[in-house]
């Protein structure tokens, strides 16, 4: 399964994965408008990856066969202050 990734211009860190390159039909609206211009970042083949570094590979393979689309969000940045608690 190849899956083609975007990188949004809005957000530092989040991506966009297509089962087919820059077809967005499938992308709510409302999603697109807050992600911004995407901007094509990479094609990888899901088939032979055991793993990806930031989101679990079978919720995108889920996603992408089902929806036609995973969102990828900014990792969670936790304060110093949260720390300290």
């Amino acid at each position: 399964m190849l899956a083609s990734v975007y990188r949004s211009n809005k957000k530092d860190e989040m991506y966009l994965y297509l089962v087919k390159k820059d077809d967005f039909s499938c992308v709510p609206e409302p999603l697109l408008k807050a992600f911004g211009q995407p901007q094509f970042a990479m094609q990888l083949n899901l088939a032979k990856r055991d793993k990806l570094s930031r989101v679990n590979i079978n919720d995108v393979k889920q996603h992408l066969e089902q929806e036609g689309y995973f969102l990828q969000m900014p990792p969670v940045i936790h304060s110093n202050q949260a720390k300290l608690k």
